[in-house]
């Protein structure tokens, strides 16, 4: 089993900054792609970020040039620079990995965290 823990999270002003950070730890031999998701109060969850092992980022056209999807995969973390926030970026925001437990690659894992609230004021 793959464990996520995610934080940073908090109040913020419109126009500030905060750094998600997501902790993964457990059976962990390889990560193929770290994301970052999003949900408001009344919304369906939504990606924000993703960056895969290759190199590859995508981001949410709502936060593109604003928000930076970065990882450690030496530490196993992923953490997403959020500036220039908004009270519309106001959400819980979840971290997912997707990878193998082993090298094989016959155990996938699918792993989530708990969320950690992000509120923007205005």
């Amino acid at each position: 089993q793959v464990q996520l823990v995610e934080s940073g999270g908090g109040l913020v002003q419109a126009g500030g900054s905060l750094r998600l950070s997501c902790a993964a730890s457990g059976n962990i031999f390889s990560i193929n792609v770290m994301g970052w998701y999003r949900q408001a109060p009344g919304k369906q969850r939504e990606l924000v970020a993703i960056l895969t092992s290759g190199g590859s980022i995508h981001y949410a056209d709502s936060v593109t040039g604003r928000f930076t999807i970065f990882g450690d995969n030496a530490k196993n973390r992923v953490y997403l620079q959020m500036n220039s926030l908004k009270p519309e970026d106001t959400a819980v925001y979840y971290c997912n990995l997707k990878g193998y437990s082993d090298r094989y690659q016959t155990s996938p894992y699918d792993s989530w965290g708990q969320g950690t609230q992000v509120f923007v004021s205005s």
